[in-house]
């Protein structure tokens, strides 16, 4: 019996196997983990459908694996067996449309025939991926869809990037994109200038990249720049930063920004929305799960902080730590980076000022901050006086927001930031 990597969910097509964690001559029992797999951002178990003795196993550390890859080989089998291997004929049937891992090989298999309208029907896809394949001038009638049905899900535009790549490579030259990618592929021999040295993309970075570009390219960003004076939340954090290490947990600024954010989305609906653009629809959301970006080794991640609206100060201090530990570990699960309204970007840890962040589609807006630091401020009085000040800029979707909006948005995220109530941070 082959054990198959079976479809596990919604864009769970594929990834990078982490760790192998049997070895030939093991007995094992259905449902029992195999390996560990990366994929949307997380490494995930992948167990066995049924047990017996391992004979082969035919995937190790490093490799790209599709559904329908197969990942051992078993005898004395005990359980489905249709669950971890299809029948020959069935195997058959589907071979075409299995995808290829993203190899720089001399296989193009994954490239398929050029298709016209008059030549053949364009597969199946949803109108998310046919969007990105539009903007990134990616003929969905060239590209070998993984999902059930031959459907093209966006991680196959990301493999036919990849073989395009493959044979630029190839052919040893800085060339125009070919099969109707409406920008260049570099290739350039950047030796020939100095050392260098070369680093393959990880499964994450090349996801990071499809989206980033995604989002940059499709969506009319405008930013606005303000400045929050952090004088009162840093007397709030001084005064109650005893009361919240006995309670088990650290006073950090964020959790006082995400409330005084939740309190302006509140007033502000549409910066809280996601266009539905197929249907041409505003779609106003009446939860407030914000995302939050955390920087690890391996990339950037958004885990969301569910219902932070209905959340004391303490819950959400504590809430974050624990994700943002989860997020550096790559314990993560897919389920807990989905779903998010509204995404906030921090780098006050790291340092720098305004910065101009990408929003997170189909979000339609995000908020940038950066490190908060001692600066001169003329108080009402006419005094000069060094005040902490954060600064903080807003990335919005200007197909939805004008720039009324916008400024008015930011003015009262600062007035709450600045006019924090001491009765939110009581325990």
């Amino acid at each position: 019996m082959d054990v198959r990597f079976p479809k596990v969910g919604e864009g769970a097509d594929g990834g990078k196997v982490v760790s192998v964690l049997v070895k030939v001559g093991d007995t094992i029992s259905a449902g029992q983990t195999i390996l560990e797999l990366e994929s949307e951002k997380a490494i995930a178990p992948i167990p066995s459908p049924a047990g017996g003795k391992i004979t082969a196993i035919s995937v190790k550390e490093g490799d790209t694996i599709t559904v329908g890859s197969v990942l051992l080989s078993l005898e004395g089998g005990n359980g489905d067996g249709a669950s971890a291997s299809a029948s020959p004929a069935t195997n058959k049937a589907a071979a075409p449309r299995a995808a290829r891992p993203v190899v720089a090989d001399d296989d193009d298999d994954d490239l398929l025939p050029a298709a016209t309208e008059d030549e053949g029907p364009v597969p199946a896809a949803s109108p998310y991926v046919r969007k990105v394949a539009r903007e990134l001038g990616i003929p969905l009638s060239r590209v070998r869809g993984s999902a059930s049905g031959g459907r093209v899900v966006v991680e196959d535009l990301a493999r036919y990037i990849g073989k395009l790549e493959s044979q630029v490579a190839r052919a040893g030259k800085y060339a125009e994109a070919p099969q109707g990618l409406s920008f260049p592929l570099v290739n350039q021999d950047f030796a020939v200038f100095g050392p260098v040295t070369s680093e393959p993309l990880t499964p994450l970075r090349k996801i990071i990249s499809v989206r980033m570009v995604e989002n940059k390219v499709t969506l009319p960003h405008v930013t606005q720049f303000a400045d929050a004076d952090m004088s009162g939340i840093e007397a709030l954090r001084a005064q109650f930063k005893a009361d919240y290490e006995k309670a088990g947990s650290k006073l950090t600024p964020t959790p006082f920004l995400i409330k005084a954010l939740v309190e302006t989305l509140q007033k502000y609906p549409k910066f809280n929305a996601s266009l539905q653009e197929v249907a041409e629809t505003l779609i106003i959301k009446h939860y407030y799960h914000i995302g939050i970006a955390v920087d690890t080794d391996a990339g950037l991640l958004v885990p969301v902080l569910r219902d932070a609206d209905k959340k004391s100060l303490l819950q959400i201090a504590k809430e974050l730590t624990e994700i943002a530990a989860l997020a550096r570990d790559r314990k993560l699960s897919p389920d807990s980076m989905k779903g998010g309204s509204f995404t906030v970007s921090n780098q006050g840890a790291i340092g720098g000022s305004h910065f101009t962040p990408i929003i997170n589609k189909p979000e339609v807006a995000i908020l940038g901050l950066g490190k908060t630091s001692l600066k001169p401020v003329v108080t009402a009085e006419g005094k000069i006086e060094a005040r902490p000040i954060l600064p903080l800029t807003i990335s919005y979707d200007h197909r939805v927001i004008d720039g009324g909006s916008a400024a008015r948005f930011t003015v009262d995220l600062v007035k709450a930031i600045e006019t924090f109530p001491a009765s939110a941070v009581k325990l």
